[in-house]
């Protein structure tokens, strides 16, 4: 093992911005993913997801890739970025996790420092990764090799804050486990690198900030349906409330809540303090909040439909956006595919259009999807959605609109003649 040298294994939205990072801050960096197809586009010096930056960032990088996790014995940090999915039910499936350990365990070498960046709960790298890395490797943690915890932080398709300058915390078996890890992160991102006291408090921290923006999330979104009912624009309310310089922090509604980590991470927490005889009542409530958006999203397309004469059953609704946020080609866990089972399960035929995901969309242009709609749901804040106006809106012949992301000039399409109704307002 030679010193700065880096594996990193998986090599998605997390894993890939971090091992160019780490090569471009004069680390020898191993990328490694299972997926061969991936590696293939790796090595072709194309991006495996969109992400225009990372794609110009390849063109130089120095960067080794691999599907063979047999060279993880030739760095002396490794550091595990795969994915945890979770199952129908929002628990976590940490199979990606252990498959990640049992596959460089038997490689594993004195000396060296495991990271876990993966999102996982409370207690998932003492009861799950250091177990199997002893028992398939021999050796034995906090003697033979070394183990640290700094959940991801990443933001996609924010050109502003990214892997290289967004704070993060540590969690360490042991004190030589976090001298170590720290001393990794402070060479190579340009931000402040906290220590936690523990494992356990280090994976805590990145479930407490999504279940955090959840709760917040939720309380607008009732607020908004709230404030429909009594009249009042929530956006308005929200926007003023923020002028207080302290003890108010922003957050607003929409059509439902995506992405692998505001609507998952409450879940592991939920779950593991179940398991340990304590009930989060108001998280569970947050998230029940959260997840009802897109009912009530197509509440307000029927309610629109109704006032200008026509039946949900057997009206064209276009849903434009398909990605859980603007930007990006992201659409896991997207609230998009909800409003459209939703809006299917009344009868109504639908229209999904995504600029950013075309083989998943059913026209191929905005055009296309509003020539022949009766109704639209803005479900997503693409910049080419945002920038719709009311009267060509009327042109193509829709009398709905139902704004789920609250990005539209609502009196300009009612001048229009067409029926709007935002999320709270």
């Amino acid at each position: 093992m030679k010193k700065n040298t880096v594996a990193i294994i998986g090599l998605g939205y997390v894993g890939l911005p971090l091992a160019l990072l780490a090569s471009e801050k004069k680390w020898k960096v191993l990328g490694i993913d299972i997926d061969k197809k991936k590696i293939d586009k790796i090595t072709q010096k194309v991006c495996p997801f969109l992400d225009e930056e990372i794609g110009i960032k390849l063109q130089n990088t120095k960067m080794e890739v691999s599907s063979n996790l047999e060279k993880v014995k030739e760095v002396s940090i490794i550091v595990i970025c795969v994915p945890t999915p979770v199952f129908e039910n929002r628990m976590p499936d940490y199979g990606p996790v252990r498959s990640a350990c049992m596959g460089i365990a038997p490689y594993l070498k004195k000396g060296q420092l495991v990271i876990l960046e993966s999102t996982v709960n409370p207690g998932v790298c003492e009861e799950i990764v250091i177990p199997i890395l002893e028992k398939e490797s021999g050796l034995k943690v906090g003697q033979d090799f070394l183990i640290a915890h700094c959940p991801e932080r990443i933001n996609p398709g924010d050109k502003t804050w990214n892997v290289s300058n967004i704070s993060r915390v540590i969690g360490g078996f042991d004190l030589a486990s976090l001298e170590k890890a720290l001393s990794f992160y402070k060479s190579v991102i340009s931000a402040p690198i906290n220590a936690m006291g523990s494992l356990k408090e280090a994976e805590a921290v990145k479930v407490v900030e999504n279940s955090f923006r959840n709760i917040n999330i939720a309380f607008v979104n009732e607020l908004a349906q709230s404030f429909k009912k009594l009249g009042i624009d929530v956006v308005n309310v929200i926007n003023g409330a923020s002028s207080k310089p302290f003890a108010f922090m922003p957050h607003y509604p929409g059509c439902g809540i995506g992405g692998h980590c505001i609507p998952v991470d409450p879940y592991y927490l939920i779950e593991y303090a179940k398991d340990h005889d304590f009930n989060h009542s108001l998280l569970k409530l947050a998230c029940q909040t959260n997840e009802n958006m897109p009912e009530y999203t197509v509440d307000l397309v029927e309610a629109g439909l109704k006032i200008k004469g026509k039946d949900i059953q057997g009206s064209r609704v276009a849903v434009l956006g398909l990605t859980y946020k603007a930007g990006i080609s992201d659409d896991r866990e997207s609230p998009s595919y909800e409003i459209i089972k939703a809006l299917k399960k009344l009868g109504a035929i639908v229209i999904a259009y995504d600029p950013y995901l075309p083989e998943k969309s059913d026209v191929s242009n905005v055009e296309e999807a509003l020539e022949t709609s009766q109704a639209i749901v803005i479900a997503t804040n693409h910049e080419v959605f945002k920038n719709l106006r009311g009267y060509l809106i009327a042109k193509s012949g829709v009398q709905v609109v139902v704004d789920g992301r609250n990005c539209l000039d609502g009196d300009e399409i009612k001048q229009a003649g067409l029926y709007y109704s935002g999320i709270g307002r």
